[in-house]
This record gives structure tokens, sequence and C-alpha cells, in this order.
């Protein structure tokens, strides 16, 4: 069976995976036997160099020597020793057999997963972080999406010098398409011959992370002001992997396999599938592969939230990336008819919408049409404001609205249910329209249900900042724990991912009003750019520190407050745990001084690795032969993580911590404990005191019990170390077994 893996789609949920299922049931005389698709074959590495003549060597003998080149994708040397080819179910027999083999499945196709964001962010120009860390200046980002489209302003390479010489990457524009802004665009079999974007993820993204400042950015004359990106003066690769059905995995290797050659220092991955184990993730691989190179690797969790068990991208080795709103809000307010003024958003607000009260229709009401697709709309709604439920499929938000109009309507209004909670989204809707809570649609049903005649309007307000209460979770944020790996806490940070404003590769004009090349979408692809931008930021101010370290330092200097001082919260108002924010929201100022950093070298993976799988299983992460039985096999909580999520059953758990002083040299840290209800955390030594910066101390964590009955089966707290001026912190997640 072949599966689609679509980006982390900042329309969330604009894209669907599809399954292009061919059994043997639905193809009458075997015909599913001769049927090529994409695999993706392992083999064991070859000592030589004839890595052409290696990979060729397996494929069947019916394969004509004229047919082998159309036969083979690519050819990978850097992710993994293999290949991805098209082949049929009788081929793969064949191939299983020959020495050298060690696994094949089909690919799968996975799914895509700003003005004010830095400021929000506390990056300001000519101002501490960003002047510390010289805007990125040096450091190469390179990007696996949908292309970028290169003549964008934001792409602008004033004030840049040339890329760094260790950079190899190549240019398939045409010549004086890149610059020392774009330095690198590259596409692969699923695109269409060019790097250039049409979807507009890829435009998005790339802006985020290291887009160059253009004035005058809007969206409609809305979130009007500076655009920029996080690392502005970083260098951007693009890598285009995805179209419009998605983003096949053959290619996101080929991409991860270039961008590993070109010499990339932060790669950054906005799209992602189901959980796998780590062996089976291709991600997971490529990931593996490029940290060993040093290269930081940040993905998206995923737009499957808000339910729990739902991430993408688990690997430790991988920044995993959630996403939370911002304190700006583009109002449009709901008025009903007996004045109860409810708020909402849009990004399209209209001059000239009629201050009087129009009549609102529920094509819902009558058990259809409650998700206003363009066949569902079984009443008369012209001249009214149509209300219509998020969700239904695969018809968009802005989708339904085109809807609504196509069928006369004045107005929308876009009603959440009860698992978006509080999330709004500011879109480029085609009508008049506004985005309300799950609380606020449940008034306007309550008063639908008042009145023989209910009647609204909606009054546009334009741009808010300042919404204390930011960052709030966003609903559909994928949440852990993780499957993959349970004994690692995920997604390991939140960044900005809702109602972002970057670039955008054609205008999204739905009126006269003006024409517009910066787009306001939403989701986990939006977070992890930003995310991507604030490791280049450490990368150029700390350039000796490993993926380990500025993970670490991102993770242990997070927020666990909102701007009003209160802990964050979830779309249901709720404080929001830990397996939905990881270690909280991301602080880049704090980031760059954690005092503290928890740091892994690639081989110290390998204990982790072997307690979880078999040698077979280990060998195809490492690219190599290993005998589990001479490592150290450890749990996975026991990995030196910057986090604790463990499981506690009748006896004690112990684990042992390493951290290395990256602060003052003579600096002493007091340990502060919250523990999990039902927990005893006993810390020793209570007190870490460093003599020399790069000094490492090591201190044990013992989790205990307190009682066999517990309160609930899932908790929650943090160990913090202390000093005069920084605190390093490390969150805990405890789940209980039934005693």
């Amino acid at each position: 069976m072949g599966f689609t893996i679509f980006l982390a789609l900042s329309f969330l949920l604009n894209f669907h995976p599809f399954v292009t299922s061919k059994t043997l049931g639905h193809h009458p005389n075997n015909l599913q036997t001769y049927i090529l698709q994409t695999y993706i074959v392992h083999v064991e590495p070859q000592s030589n160099d004839n890595q052409e003549s290696w990979y060729n060597s397996f494929l069947p003998t019916s394969v004509s020597p004229s047919s082998v080149s159309p036969r083979i994708l690519y050819r990978y040397r850097n992710v993994f020793s293999g290949f991805a080819a098209k082949l049929s179910a009788d081929d793969i027999k064949v191939i299983q057999q020959k020495p050298g083999f060690v696994s094949a499945r089909p690919e799968r196709v996975l799914p895509l997963h700003t003005t004010h964001s830095p400021n929000f962010l506390g990056l300001n120009q000519n101002l501490g972080f960003w002047n510390i860390s010289n805007y990125g200046k040096g450091v190469i980002i390179g990007l696996l999406d949908t292309g970028v489209l290169p003549d964008h302003p934001s792409f602008d390479d004033e004030g840049l010098p040339p890329p760094p010489r260790k950079w190899k990457g190549k240019c398939e524009f045409n010549s004086t398409a890149c610059n020392n802004k774009l330095i690198g665009a590259r596409y692969f079999s699923n695109g269409d011959g060019t790097p250039l974007d049409v979807e507009g993820h890829g435009t998005h993204t790339a802006s985020t992370a290291a887009g160059n400042f253009v004035n005058g950015a809007n969206i409609f004359g809305n979130a009007n002001g500076t655009a920029v990106g996080v690392a502005p003066l970083a260098h951007i690769a693009m890598y285009k992997v995805c179209g419009e059905s998605g983003c096949p995995e053959s290619d996101i290797v080929a991409a991860m396999d270039a961008a590993i050659d070109d010499g990339v220092d932060i790669l950054s991955l906005s799209l992602g599938a189901s959980s796998l184990p780590f062996y089976e993730d291709n991600i997971a691989l490529g990931a593996y592969r490029a940290t060993e190179k040093g290269i930081l690797v940040s993905c998206s969790a995923g737009n499957a939230g808000p339910d729990n068990k739902t991430l993408s991208n688990e690997a430790p080795w991988i920044l995993t990336v959630g996403a939370s709103t911002v304190d700006r809000k583009i109002r449009a307010t709901a008025m009903l008819g007996n004045n109860v003024e409810l708020e909402g958003e849009s990004a399209f607000q209209p001059n000239g919408f009629p201050s009087k009260k129009l009549e609102i229709v529920f094509p819902g009401g009558n058990s259809t049409g409650t998700f206003c697709s363009p066949d569902e709309i079984n009443i008369d709604v012209r001249g009214k404001i149509v209300l219509c439920e998020l969700g239904g499929g695969v018809v968009t938000r802005v989708g339904k609205g085109a809807a609504v109009k196509d069928a006369g309507g004045a107005g929308m209004i876009l009603m959440n249910q009860e698992p978006q909670g509080n999330t709004t989204l500011a879109e480029a809707h085609v009508l008049p329209a506004t985005h309300v809570t799950y609380a606020n649609a449940q008034t306007i049903k309550a008063y639908l249900d008042s009145t023989s005649r209910p009647t609204a309007t909606i009054v546009f307000k334009g741009t808010v900042i300042g919404d204390d209460q930011a960052p709030i979770l966003a609903s559909f944020s994928s949440r852990g724990p993780s499957m993959a790996s349970p004994g690692i806490l995920k997604p390991d940070i939140i960044g900005p991912g809702v109602n972002i404003l970057a670039a955008w590769p054609i205008s999204i004009e739905n009126s006269t009003r003006t024409k517009c090349t910066f787009n306001m979408i939403s989701g986990t692809s939006m977070s992890c750019p930003h995310l991507s931008g604030i490791a280049a930021l450490l990368k150029s101010a700390h350039p000796d520190w490993s993926p380990a370290a500025i993970k670490s330092a991102i993770m242990t200097t997070a927020d666990q407050v909102n701007l009003k001082g209160d802990s964050i919260e979830d779309e249901k108002s709720l404080v929001a745990g830990v397996f939905a924010i990881g270690s909280g929201h991301v602080n880049p100022s704090r980031a760059n001084d954690p005092g503290l950093i928890y740091d892994i070298q690639i081989n110290d993976y390998i204990p982790y690795l072997c307690g979880l799988y078999t040698n077979h299983q280990v060998g195809i992460i490492l690219q190599r032969r290993v005998n589990c039985l001479r490592e150290t096999k450890i749990p996975e909580a026991a990995l030196n993580y910057p986090s604790f999520s463990i499981r506690v059953g009748a006896k004690p758990q112990k684990y042992t911590r390493t951290v290395t002083n990256v602060g003052e040299a003579n600096s002493s840290y007091d340990v502060e404990i919250v523990s999990p209800d039902d927990l005893v955390v006993k810390v020793e030594p209570r007190k870490l005191s460093f003599s020399e910066v790069g000094q490492k101390l090591t201190y044990s964590v013992t989790f205990t019990r307190s009682r066999t009955r517990v309160n609930s089966l899932l908790g929650q707290g943090f160990i913090k170390w202390n000093s005069a001026k920084r605190s390093v912190r490390s969150p805990i997640a405890v789940l209980f077994d039934l005693l």
C-alpha cells in the first residue's frame, strides 16, 4: 500500500492524504505483481567507490540495461546506502534474495504539516540577541518544501555577503535568479522541472526563517509593518520536494542527501507523517545522518491535534516544534440581533459592509449542510449571513466562504466545533466573514433557538496587538506522548504558528482594493521555520555548539507563562500540559545564554537505540553493522535529554544527567524540584559548582511512587537548576503503571 505524506500544511488541512491502494483483490489475474510503484530499498554499504554498479546489481535480470536509469529514481549515499526505484512486487521478491539486501518498502507521500512574530519573540533591530548573533550572518538554512519565488522582495540580498566557501549547492533557476540571500534552489522528480513555488508554502516558510526586511508588508491593509524573517542575514537554500499532491519520500531522502553534501547548517522540514519506528522513518534516518555531520534538523510536530499521540518527527535528534498564537489579532466581530458582540477574526476586512443587521441562516439546522459544502447548501441564503461549521472533509475554510458566496450569501460566520476550542484563524476570505470560537458558536446557536427571525452583522475592527493571553497553544498542534519512543518527551518546544504573515508567490487579492504578495496562514509548518531561524541565530552566536547543545539551550530556557504571567493555556483555556507544549514557548534571547547545556554526541544515541531495537534495525539507522551485546544498553529515559518522560511502577526509577557549563567559569547552581502528584523526586547532589567553562558535572534523579493508588495516571513537574543569573529547567512527564 502506498501512502501520501503531505506538508504540515499551513492552510491546515487544505491538503489531504490520499491512499493509492492496489491490492490483489482489486486486480484479477494478480496484476499487482506487475504494477510498478516507487520503493525505497536499503542495501549494505560498499567500501569501494563504484556505488552505481552496486545499486544496479540489485535490479532483476529481467530489467534491461537500457531501462535501468528510468527505473532508478535516486541513488542515496549520505542518508543511507540504497536507492529509490520503480519496482513491482515480483521485482522485490527477487531483490530480497540478493546478498547485501537490507529492506524495501513502498514510499509514503508526506503531507505538508512575518511583520510581528520576530518582535513578539523579543527580536528587535539593533538591540539584544539579533545584534549579538549578527542576524544569523553566514549560516545556511536548507528548507525542504514546495519551492520558492526567487524575485520576491523577501529574498533580496541587500546587506548579505557571499555564501561561505563550504557551500557546494546549485541554483536550478536561471543564472540570475539566485543571489547572496537565496544561494541555492533545487527540484526533485515530483517537481515540474523547476524550483519555482506555485503552491505558496515554501515561499512562506523560507521568508519566515530568513527573509530580508520588507517595508509595508500587509494583508488587505491589515497587520501592516516591516516583514522580516527570524534570521534575516542567514542564507537560504530551497529543495523542492513537494507539489500539489504531497511530498514523496524518495524526493525527501534525495533532498536531504543533497543538502548534507551542499553544506547547509540547519535543515527545516515543515512536513511529516504518522509515527513509525525510526529505522523505517526516512526523515528520522536523514536527520540522524545530518546530525552526524553537525547539521541541526528542525521539523514540524504535525497538525493532528488536539488528540494525543498524534506527533510526527519524534526522533530525539530532531527538534520537534508545536504551534502557538502571537499577541496580534485581526478582529471581525459578529454583532447579533440581541446586541451581543462575539469576537472573531478575518484577514479580509471589507469597507462598507452594512451595519444594518441581516438575517442569519444555518444550513446545518436541518441536519445537512452543516459544513457549507457546495452541494450541501440546500436553503435560500441570498442576501443573508450564513453559519458554517468547521470540518466536514475536503472543503477548506476559505472554500466554505466561496460556496456561500456562489449561493448568493452576503457573509459567513465560521464556527469552531469543540475540538478547535478557542483557536481562530485570520484568513483571506472571499466574502465578509468572521471565524469564532466554540464558545461563541454555542452562543450563536442558542440565539438562533431563541427567536424566529435571527439577525446579525459583522463589524471589522482591524489589527489589534497586545493580547496578554498569548501565547496560547493552537488546537491543531499535534500532541504527545511519542508513539515511537515514549521515553523521550515530545514535542520539544512550541513557537509562533497561528496567523503568521510572510511572503507569498502570487497576489491573494479578492477585491479591487489591493494586490498583496504576503499571506497570513497557520500551522506547525509556520512554527517550524521560526525555530529554524532561531537555531540559525544560535549557530551564528555559538559556532562551536553541537545540534544537541542548540536544542538544549532552546528547551531549558523556554517560557511556561504567557504575557500576563499566567500558565500557558491550550485551546480549551486549560493549563497546557507537557505533552502539548514540551519544554514551553521558545525565548530566543534566553536561549543565547542558557548557563548549562545537556549535550549529546552522535555515538551517545547508540546505547539508546540498542535499548529500543535489534542489531539489524539499529544498523539501518547507523549504516553499519552493530552488535548491541557489546554496547551498554540504556532505557529511553536515560538518554542525556533536557527533559524527562518516565514510566513508574512499584520500583523506583533512577537516571543520570550530565550538564556542561557554558556560562561563567566560577558558578554554582542549586536544584529546585516541583514533583508530580504522587511521585517523590530526589536529586543528588543538590548543588552543582563549576570552576571553569566547559566543565561537565553529573547528577542523578530518583523517581519513587509515593502510594499505590494514584489520583491520575499522568503527572507532570520539573527540575530547575538556579544560579544568581540563570535558570535551567527540565520538565518531567510521568505515566503511572496500574498496581
